[in-house]
């Protein structure tokens, strides 16, 4: 899977979101933490700032190599800062069938919708799975698509079972459409663990996705995710114990701008006016770092200078 990084809050310097700290988004693509693949396959962001000429859409920058080769993560990350950022870093299977474009990097962004998204997930078999879910994609999002990647389809799909951008009208969408995946798998006999780790950001808001299916195609699949991540990386028990374990969130006010590693000053959760949702604790000491468990959703947004939060259980 890949690796995900979502802020919301004041203007910061992608820097220091992005470059600077130890463990940092790029230097992830390197050396992830909880991860067994290298992220060589691609990376990108989007990000809003009052600053740019348009400040109501986001800026997409996404490439396809390793972010630690990319020049331009050095020479352009210290001129641009945002209030709004998803950045992702792409893990993708070391042989020659993979496409590395611009067009399969994330974040993917449709005209239509103030909507981008990332994920570190997976959607076994989803060129087959198409022959169920294709008629519920709408045309206006199934046209725009230009990569060869699952996560541009599920985002396709997600966008047109949307009735609206509340945090309800997303939740619904996001049941609906892991209800016809599972169908699909169903009807067409073709189970496989699919991960929906996701991040779908607008302009001041994160919604956090943390889902799936089992191997068998089970919604509510049994496991300890800390022993299952034991098990030999590729084997079935290590690969549910990646579905099951959570993403996390860093809550404060006053980002500090250190070098070495992220941190908020310390604050109650209503003083807090800024977020960092993210794929792995960001930090040596992951203690401050609040967990999103398997099965939920999660609703950040600011309201004024404040970050409001509203955590609800995904149902089938």
């Amino acid at each position: 899977m890949c690796r995900v990084l979502a802020y919301i809050g004041p203007e910061i310097s992608l820097e220091n979101l992005l470059l600077k700290p130890e463990n940092s988004l790029i230097n992830q693509a390197l050396d992830p933490e909880r991860h067994p693949e290298l992220q060589l396959a691609g990376w990108g962001f989007g990000a809003w700032s009052e600053h740019l000429l348009k400040p109501e859409e986001p800026f997409i920058y996404r490439r396809p190599m390793a972010a630690f080769y990319d020049d331009n993560a050095t020479r352009m990350l210290p001129s641009l800062q945002a209030s709004t950022m998803l950045a992702h870093v792409r893990a993708a299977a070391y042989h020659a069938k993979v496409v590395m474009v611009d067009e399969n990097c994330h974040p993917f962004c449709f005209e239509g919708t103030p909507w981008i998204v990332a994920q570190n997930g997976y959607l076994p078999g989803w060129q087959v799975l198409q022959r169920e879910l294709l008629q519920h994609c709408k045309d206006e999002y199934l046209t725009q698509m230009l990569g060869t990647t699952d996560t541009e389809f599920v985002y396709a799909l997600l966008l047109s079972l949307l009735e609206g951008n509340s945090d309800e009208d997303v939740q619904r969408a996001v049941e609906e459409l892991l209800r016809l995946v599972a169908k699909a798998m169903k009807d067409l006999d073709l189970p496989g663990l699919t991960k929906l780790k996701m991040a779908l950001v607008s302009q001041d808001r994160i919604i956090g996705i943390n889902w799936g299916l089992g191997h068998q195609g089970e919604v509510d699949p049994a496991g300890d995710w800390r022993e299952l991540r034991k098990a030999d990386a590729g084997t079935d028990d290590f690969a549910l114990g990646m579905l099951l374990e959570p993403m996390y969130l860093l809550l404060g006010r006053n980002f500090q701008h250190d070098e070495a590693n992220y941190g908020f000053q310390e604050c109650t959760e209503d003083e807090a006016t800024a977020a960092v949702f993210a794929s792995e604790p960001l930090s040596e000491d992951g203690d401050d770092w609040i967990p999103l468990e398997y099965g939920s959703i999660m609703f950040l947004a600011k309201d004024g200078e404040r970050i409001t939060r509203t955590v609800k259980e995904l149902q089938l």
